[in-house]
């Protein structure tokens, strides 16, 4: 197919009732939720996945919590109702570090996501779309609907919790809020509070987003193909991915090469702009700006001390035997962050370091060594 002939992308590449369900699950709330900045979402629904068998004690239930552009698809292939492979493949399935012939391991997707949770894509009770709409989430709604979903599975106590970034806040919450329900705790390239850097790399992407033409307040998704607000998407995507990434494997894989037979003297790129225009491309086919907005709103309000008398307070709280690792060349969630929650969590020793030349992408990447950490946690 020719370039000119690829289909132009709908306007939302969330997931939408009918839709092929794939492998997910779903837990609808009965009552409405309340959160935390005010007012109630209602109607909230979760996707999730299941790996393995529930003991009959429920005694062996592992939670796996995503990053900013996951979903509830761990592992497995790409299929109908599920655009991208398994993100951590590799982690989970029988024999793996999360053995499924011992653990059952859930993974929801995320409140204010895009995957078949609540979201901005997502329906009214009376029936629009909830496009601008949408409220203000913070972590600790996120981890009271996923309370929820724990309860509906009947699951009073997690044998671990595990995240990285996004998914780490939500990980080190769920340690805080309901310490007796969180056993062990794993939180990979996290922190304790957003930086302002990091606030401010999300504000920059939040512009982006906002100011493309076809965005209209968050309210676009009944546009036909190609009139969604894909430029935005796809300049935070390639903003994103720059600080996901370390500069040393930027320079070692792409250096100053132009791409293939392109002249960027006339128009053409460099093998480096290649690379962020194929994954801003994916981005805009399979999420939702709306969520996008969302959940970067969610991430910049983490502040696991907020109205718990400060960080050092907060992490008292956690009763759980906790590991935390961060990434050797991680630039936008630095080392310094997770050494700080190593001596802030009680029952936490030293930080681990992932190695990797990949950035703050390192904990996804480097499985074997995320691996390593499960075992020494729940081996």
């Amino acid at each position: 197919m020719t370039p000119s002939a690829v289909p132009l992308p709908p306007a939302s590449g969330a997931w939408r009732e009918g839709d092929p369900p794939g492998r997910r699950q779903w837990y609808e709330r009965d009552a409405p939720l309340p959160l935390e900045a005010g007012g109630e979402l209602p109607g909230v629904r979760l996707a999730f996945e299941t790996w393995g068998r529930l003991a009959p004690d429920r005694s062996n239930a592992v939670l796996v919590l995503h990053a900013l552009t996951g979903d509830s698809h761990v592992v497995g292939p790409a299929a109908p109702g599920h655009p991208t492979p398994g993100w951590w493949d590799g982690l989970i399935g029988a024999g793996r570090a999360l053995d499924t012939d011992r653990w059952f391991v859930v993974a929801p997707n995320v409140l204010g996501g895009c995957q078949g949770s609540t979201g901005p894509a997502s329906r009214t009770p009376e029936g629009r779309h909830w496009g601008g709409a949408f409220p203000h989430l913070t972590q600790r709604d996120q981890v009271a609907a996923e309370a929820g979903l724990a309860d509906s599975l009947g699951i009073d106590r997690w044998a671990l919790v595990v995240g990285g970034s996004m998914g780490g806040m939500r990980a080190l919450e769920w340690a805080v809020t309901h310490p007796w329900r969180t056993r062990a705790l794993l939180l990979l390239a996290t922190a304790a509070a957003a930086s302002a850097e990091q606030i401010a790399w999300a504000n920059i992407q939040l512009h982006a987003i906002r100011g493309d033409p076809h965005w209209r307040g968050g309210d676009y998704h009944d546009a036909g193909p190609g009139l969604g607000p894909h430029a935005g998407l796809g300049l935070a995507r390639r903003l994103a991915h720059v600080t996901y990434r370390s500069e040393r494997e930027l320079q070692g894989r792409f250096g100053r090469a132009p791409q293939g037979t392109e002249d960027p003297w006339h128009g053409g790129r460099y093998q480096v702009e290649s690379y962020l225009d194929h994954h801003a491309a994916k981005l805009e086919r399979r999420f939702d700006a709306g969520s996008y907005v969302t959940l970067a709103q969610a991430m910049n309000s983490h502040d696991i001390g907020r109205g718990r008398g400060g960080t050092r307070a907060a992490l008292s709280r956690v009763t759980a035997r906790a590991l935390v690792a961060g990434v050797d060349s991680d630039r936008l969630y630095p080392l310094l962050q997770q050494t700080e929650l190593a001596a802030g969590l009680p029952h936490a020793d030293h930080v681990r370091v992932i190695e990797s030349p990949y950035g703050h992408d390192g904990f996804l990447i480097e499985v074997e060594q995320v691996a390593a950490l499960v075992g020494e946690l729940i081996g």
